[in-house]
């Protein structure tokens, strides 16, 4: 039996976290950004002293409690991390940990129980293989290198004006990510088979929510 869940795959700034909690809403829908929480873990590290170089235990994860709220605002040990966590440190750093299994066991655990608790909306790099390969729907966002660090460009600008970053740097990060994803050995980012494919380069974030509202209303 399909789980009520829709899964929203891509690599990063292909425009998921947008367009997912906007499907959510619209839908009534619990969303859920999985990203946000591999980059928790990463800070939870960081601030441990620990690096992806180092062996990570379940131990060294005790004491980690991620949470959302209504919002979307992402929490960890009560603190709201939602721009911390907006980096490029944070962004690679994720990456880095997310290859680590104990990291993605108990994430990949956390993520499916809250999905499975209520019609939801999950959106990451492996939801649609891994987490709920018997999701309802799923769904591919990409968009070309370029656009998509331009738009983490100027959302990291937004936040935070003075970030000493440039676009190349960016770029550079984006496609380093992007190569390091798609290629580790543990649920690496690659489409679903049955995932409906929609390129967001150039479209307005209100087309692609459209598109996918009309496939998954029917």
């Amino acid at each position: 039996m399909k789980k009520n869940v829709i899964a929203i795959d891509g690599p990063s700034g292909a425009g998921k976290s947008t367009v997912a909690k906007i499907v959510a809403e619209k839908l009534g829908y619990f969303y859920l950004n999985t990203g946000a929480m591999y980059r928790a873990v990463a800070l939870f590290l960081k601030q441990k002293g620990k690096t992806p170089d180092d062996t990570i235990t379940e131990e060294d994860l005790k004491g980690l409690d991620i949470d959302f709220d209504e919002k979307g605002n992402i929490y960890l040990n009560g603190e709201n991390v939602s721009d911390k966590i907006l980096t490029p440190e944070i962004s690679k750093l994720a990456s880095d940990f997310s290859k680590i299994p104990v990291v993605r066991k108990i994430l990949t655990e956390q993520q499916r129980k809250i999905g499975s608790s209520r019609p939801s909306v999950l959106e990451g790099r492996d939801i649609g293989t891994v987490v709920f390969p018997d999701a309802k729907y799923k769904f591919f966002l990409d968009a070309s290198a370029e656009e998509r660090a331009r738009r983490r460009y100027k959302q990291l600008k937004e936040k935070n004006p003075k970030m000493e970053i440039s676009f190349e740097e960016i770029l550079k990060q984006q496609k380093e990510r992007d190569k390091q994803d798609s290629s580790r050995d543990i649920a690496p980012l690659k489409k679903a088979d049955d995932a409906v494919y929609i390129d967001t380069t150039g479209m307005e974030i209100e087309d692609v929510v459209k598109k996918i509202l009309k496939i998954v209303k029917g």
